[in-house]
């Protein structure tokens, strides 16, 4: 029972494990990599998988040569368009049911809410901009789904925002990961990657919250 909890804190908290797991599983980290990512953002059951933090943190790990940079690219990359990929099938899939506002268990309606609150303001950039944005990140495919926004309109914005996500927490670990100030205040960095990417979300719903309330004074 001891071990199998340590292994789901492990996964949980792959960012603040990730070297000791690397030293103990080698290869096989990438593995785990993509299965984390591919989750966080392919299924609206695990928005809470970390995201920006793990990514920023493998970068670190390739800066000190425990792992490869370009595999983690690679990986990293094809994980996140993947995931977003299986998603928006996902959406298009219970469209009928989202449309009818039936409801899906998995589904947490404020959530869901918010993403639509931010596909009403950014449209179709949404799929690009969500990246940077946990939960939001998560939800943005599944809406993209349900909406019916067209599948080659789709990919190509899943495409240019899974690089550049990616690419930006990858190099950002990489070449800043390993300074001094930053290594000796990790903990506090990961925190606030996860604060900061958190912020524009909260203010696009609260925004949403009060321009609707608005409309109902009008």
């Amino acid at each position: 029972m001891e071990s199998i909890l340590h292994f789901i804190d492990s996964f949980l908290h792959l960012d603040i494990h990730l070297k000791a797991i690397t030293n103990e599983y080698g290869l096989l980290i990438y593995l785990l990599l993509f299965a984390t990512v591919f989750s966080e953002t392919g299924f609206v059951l695990t928005p809470f998988l970390p995201g920006d933090s793990l990514i920023f943190a493998t970068g670190t790990l390739a800066a000190s040569g425990s792992l490869n940079l370009s595999t983690l690219l690679f990986v990293l990359c094809f994980a996140a368009v993947s995931g977003d990929t299986i998603n928006y099938h996902i959406g298009n899939l219970l469209r009928n049911k989202i449309v009818n506002h039936e409801e899906i268990r998995f589904v947490k309606k404020e959530h869901l809410d918010s993403t639509q609150i931010f596909f009403k303001k950014y449209g179709v950039k949404t799929i690009i901009l969500a990246r940077f944005i946990p939960i939001i990140r998560t939800f943005a495919p599944f809406v993209a789904g349900v909406g019916i926004m067209p599948y080659s309109k789709f990919i190509c914005y899943n495409v240019i925002g899974g690089i550049g996500w990616v690419s930006t927490f990858l190099l950002g670990g990489y070449f800043f990961g390993n300074l001094s100030v930053v290594k000796d205040n990790f903990s506090f960095v990961i925190l606030g990657i996860i604060l900061v990417s958190l912020l524009p979300g909260v203010i696009t719903y609260f925004q949403g919250k009060r321009d609707s309330n608005n409309d109902i004074i009008n």
